[in-house]
């Protein structure tokens, strides 16, 4: 009985989600300098001590991943620190994607182990 006390007491306690942060939420894309390629500037905020590294990707409605370009697809963001960087994509490809998701790239078993995946999706 105790411990199903404690653990009722457990699940009730509030606990701090640290993860990273990615704005804008619902990012718009504009005309690139380069022809037949459109652009979207996103900006990082890492809130997690225990990573450094982050992976970009796109992808359509049903996840699959559409094809992009950025300076680097794995982005070194120190702790507490932000970056932006640009997300460029085919001019054919824009009414497909409706999702750029950032994953943070766990180094090493120090930590909490748990991977963090956040989005912004586009809006019609």
């Amino acid at each position: 009985m105790k411990r199903l006390l404690l653990f009722l007491v457990f699940l009730l306690i509030p606990f701090s989600v640290i993860a990273h942060e990615m704005v804008p939420t619902y990012p718009k894309w504009r005309l690139s300098y380069i022809e037949d390629l459109l652009v979207t500037e996103m900006e990082m905020f890492n809130k997690r001590a225990d990573v450094k590294y982050y992976e970009v990707a796109v992808f359509d409605e049903d996840w699959n991943p559409i094809p992009f370009v950025t300076s680097y697809r794995v982005i070194k963001v120190d702790y507490l620190s932000r970056v932006k960087f640009d997300v460029y994509i085919r001019t054919q490809d824009k009414d497909r994607a409706e999702y750029i998701c950032s994953r943070s790239k766990l180094t090493d078993n120090k930590g909490s182990g748990v991977s963090s995946m956040i989005c912004s999706k586009f809006k019609d």
